[in-house]
């Protein structure tokens, strides 16, 4: 279409080809009975820890799993941690179910009501939280409901301005009020005396955000605003915020149709979401805090999140694809004098692995049961027959491609 004729476009059609705000939703939305919390007995094996009547409960942002019992300083787990939900199985280790028995929970009683929290920061350092639930109702309950929100990996590619928003709800998510320690809080007109106490009802996500910049002021961001507007002035006009936009923050390669340069109407909405002094605003102006907030915020991701999931064609030909593989799936270390698990299959199918390694030899005894090991490397077995359950199981069938075993 030639540039005259653009002067008999409507204003609706104008509108269409204008940058657009980014759609972006990292968040995963958190039933409303977890926000409230529920109380379990919670328990771990390897270490013999047992809480009786802790109070559990999940953030609205889905962040934090947080439980705190009657005397102890609350307790938080993120949710990027947690790899997996399971039914948990009754405990075998008789001080657990003793101290169980104390609190009225007899091992007859046990069937549905444990669930076991699987979570760690790598494949091999994992841990193990058993939650105990005062009936099978609230076990499916928890377990349908944690399953819901973990695995969130937009959670983890989120903006500075949305990791900051973790950090304050880690801050309050056990419970807990922090001491004032920074000459800055007066500032804010937040108590500033030495055994002074913030409660979190004061302490807003505001007030954190500008204590933050006080204490660790985005120099960067600082510097490219008096860059852009040559240090003359406290902000930038529409032209100057449009011309950064178009020349710098977006991406020359892509598609002009899809993604349009942006104008002042864009602008001017930028504006109006973001900078918080309302003079200015009215103005058409954008402050250097309105300009940080933006380019913090989960407008200016470091990835389009709509790329981290799935999106890609799967329909073609399995010689298509790279797949993922597991190259001694069993082992947890070294293949020399190592430990084999079963736990190993699960947490290579949560990663994404979707060709396993079963190396598999006769065994020991009369019956010679088929094991998987290394063979000759002196790393301990597991029977052939016992990762069998746990490949079709909810782990694997959270990825519905196709699996492979070698």
């Amino acid at each position: 279409m030639e540039v005259k004729h653009f002067e008999h476009i409507g204003e609706e059609v104008l509108n269409i080809i204008m940058a657009k705000p980014y759609e972006f939703n990292w968040q995963k939305e958190v039933p409303s009975f977890m926000q409230e919390g529920a109380i379990f007995d919670r328990y771990e094996e390897e270490s013999f820890v047992f809480e009786p009547n802790c109070l559990f409960k999940v953030d609205e942002f889905g962040f934090f799993l947080t439980w705190k019992s009657e005397g102890k300083e609350g307790q938080v787990l993120e949710c990027s941690l947690i790899n997996s939900i399971r039914l948990g199985a009754t405990p075998k280790d008789p001080k657990i179910l003793a101290a169980l028995e104390a609190v009225g929970k007899s091992e007859n009683d046990l069937e549905g009501r444990i669930l076991c929290v699987c979570s760690g920061t790598d494949l091999v350092n994992i841990s193990f939280t058993y939650m105990v639930a005062e009936n099978p109702d609230v076990t499916k309950q928890w377990v349908d409901g944690l399953r819901s929100i973990i695995h969130n990996f937009r959670a983890n590619n989120v903006s500075p301005m949305t990791c900051l928003k973790k950090h304050i709800t880690r801050t309050f998510a056990s419970g807990k009020t922090e001491k004032v320690i920074f000459q800055a809080l007066k500032e804010l007109g937040l108590p500033s005396g030495k055994n002074d106490e913030i409660e979190p009802a004061a302490f807003t996500y505001e007030k954190f955000y500008e204590l933050t910049q006080k204490i660790c002021p985005r120099t960067d961001i600082e510097d490219l605003f008096k860059k852009i507007n040559g240090d003359k002035t406290d902000y930038l006009t529409v032209d100057q915020l449009v011309s950064f936009l178009n020349e710098h923050q977006r991406d020359p390669r892509l598609n002009e149709i899809l993604f349009p340069f942006y104008d002042a109407k864009r602008a001017m909405q930028i504006i109006e979401m973001y900078e918080p002094d309302e003079d200015l605003k009215k103005k058409g102006l954008i402050s250097s805090d309105g300009f940080c907030r933006y380019l913090m915020s989960d407008e200016n991701a470091p990835v389009f999140l709509d790329r981290l999931e799935l999106y890609q064609e799967m329909d073609h030909p399995l010689a298509h694809y790279f797949i993922s593989s597991s190259h001694n799936t069993y082992l947890t270390g070294r293949q020399f004098g190592g430990k084999s698990s079963v736990e190993m299959y699960r947490q290579v199918l949560l990663a994404g692995c979707r060709c396993v390694e079963l190396d598999c030899w006769d065994g020991k005894g009369e019956d010679q049961e088929p094991i998987i090991t290394h063979g000759k490397a002196m790393c301990t077995d597991i029977l052939f027959k016992h990762p069998g359950p746990e490949l079709p199981s909810y782990d694997c069938r959270q990825a519905p491609e196709a699996l492979a075993g070698t």
